[in-house]
């Protein structure tokens, strides 16, 4: 076993924030799915209005695919996220076959959230403030996860390239801005004022 280098602390030290806080929307999506299931007809704690509340995505289809609830799928996979960010820190080495099961999975995990993203904003029509906290982890997570992968190795072994995704790491808050924006301007166009509903929220 060998030391990572110093420059991996910072992916280690988000993946864990990013755990931490894509468990914690995970968890309350699933206390709230619970409150439903014991009080029929009552509206969530995070209902704050008809275009922003938690109720119709967990009441609905698409808030159980596979059969269960998906909150459920985020308190298992967020566990996992947390484990690898303390190894990363913990400076441990993995084999690419390891980082490329586990790039699999951040995948799955972004697709599924783009997925989730289509269905609340064109078909459902509402917006769910804790799975938008769930989207706002999981897409810099999976870009991270992409640079990361480039820069040690597992997709590459060009030096090159690599040196490239070091400094590409650099960039991946402002492209995550960018996806953020982009989800934005789909809620607008589909008649959704994300923003006013969210700064109404807060204030």
């Amino acid at each position: 076993m060998t030391t990572q280098r110093p420059r991996y602390l910072g992916y280690g030290i988000w993946l864990i924030v990013a755990a931490v806080l894509g468990w914690w929307a995970a968890f309350q999506l699933t206390v709230e799915k619970l409150f439903l299931l014991e009080n029929p007809g009552e509206q969530t704690s995070c209902y704050v209005s008809v275009m922003l509340q938690c109720d119709k995505n967990l009441s609905s289809w698409q808030g159980e695919v596979f059969g269960f609830s998906n909150p459920i799928i985020g308190l298992t996979g967020w566990m996992a996220v947390l484990v690898m960010g303390v190894a990363v820190i913990a400076g441990i080495r993995f084999p690419r076959w390891f980082w490329a099961l586990f790039s699999a999975g951040v995948t799955g995990a972004v697709v599924f959230v783009g997925w989730l993203i289509y269905q609340s904003i064109y078909n459902l029509s509402v917006l769910c403030p804790w799975c938008m906290a769930t989207w706002a982890v999981t897409i810099p997570t999976f870009l991270a996860t992409v640079v990361h992968l480039l820069r040690n190795g597992t997709l590459t072994r060009n030096a090159q390239t690599r040196a490239l995704a070091e400094r590409l790491m650099a960039w991946v808050p402002l492209m995550t801005i960018v996806a953020y924006a982009i989800v934005i301007a789909m809620a607008q166009l589909a008649g959704l004022d994300l923003l006013g509903e969210v700064v109404g929220m807060l204030f």
